[in-house]
This record gives C-alpha cells, structure tokens and sequence, in this order.
C-alpha cells in the first residue's frame, strides 16, 4: 500500500462513509444501542468473533435479531469506550473490504469490585453499498488479547 496516492473524490466519499460506519458501530456499541448498531449491517450479513486467531469462531450472528441480542451483551459492563485505530480499505466498485484495530475498554462491577477489561480487537470486514450508503456484509471480530485489572469506582 503506497502512502502517496491519488484519490478521486468518489473514492474519498467512499473511504469517508466507510470510515463514518466503522465509528458509528462504536459509537452505538457504547452507548448500548443495540438495534441501532445492528442496522449498520446488511439483513443478510453475519459477524464471527474469534478469540485469538481465526480458527472455530466463539459467536456466529447471521439474523438481525441475533445481532441485537449479541450487541446487547455489552449492557452488562457499568461502562464502554472504544477507540478505534488504523484501518486499511480496498474499494472494489459497491463493495469494499478492510482491516482495522480498536482498544475496548470496559468497566464490570463484580462481587470483587470493579474491574477493567481492555481488548485489543482486529476487525477483518466486508462493506457494501446499498442505495449510496455502506453496510457491513461481513465482520469479522479477533480478540487479540485482554487485560483484566482492577478499576476504582
């Protein structure tokens, strides 16, 4: 991938919206809006979460619903912040794939106290766009590795 290219303004929407995606989808995420986040994606589209590297996936989301109640997960921490990173994309016409990394933080009040989990999370994903907007058809979700600590409350 070559630092010094040239974008044509079509492209650059595209990267655009689909950078606006990738953040929405944390942003929902952390604000515990499940049914918005999974809108995000395609009604046919599917996310597999890993842990470690790719092999058998944990999760399998495939239905709208399942993707809700999946997101909906995260209501059990007090409290969630992802900040996203780098991520590389290929446009491809009205598809796109990509790569990306994100730190997710999340505050868990246990019997033993409040307790800090941090994610390091690699996303391997498929775009599409659909009447000018960019969902996801895949994503793919790598946990790469945690850290758990105490949190002061």
């Amino acid at each position: 991938m070559s630092i010094h290219m040239t974008v044509t303004p079509e492209e650059a929407a595209d990267r655009l919206a689909i950078r606006e995606l990738i953040d929405a989808y944390a942003h929902y995420a952390d604000l515990r809006q499940p049914g918005a986040q999974a809108e995000l994606f395609t009604p046919e589209a599917r996310t597999l979460v890993y842990m470690g590297e790719p092999g058998e996936p944990v999760q399998v989301l495939t239905t709208r619903e399942q993707h809700v109640e999946g997101f909906s997960a995260l209501s059990q921490y007090a409290a969630t912040t992802h900040f996203n990173g780098q991520f590389t994309i290929t446009l491809d016409g009205a598809s796109a794939t990509g790569e990306g990394y994100c730190l997710a933080h999340h505050l868990l009040d246990a019997d033993d106290g409040r307790k800090l989990i941090v994610m390091s999370i690699r996303y391997e994903d498929a775009y599409i766009k659909q009447s000018s907007a960019w969902l996801f058809a895949e994503r793919k979700l790598i946990i790469v590795w945690t850290d758990t600590r105490p949190s002061q409350p």
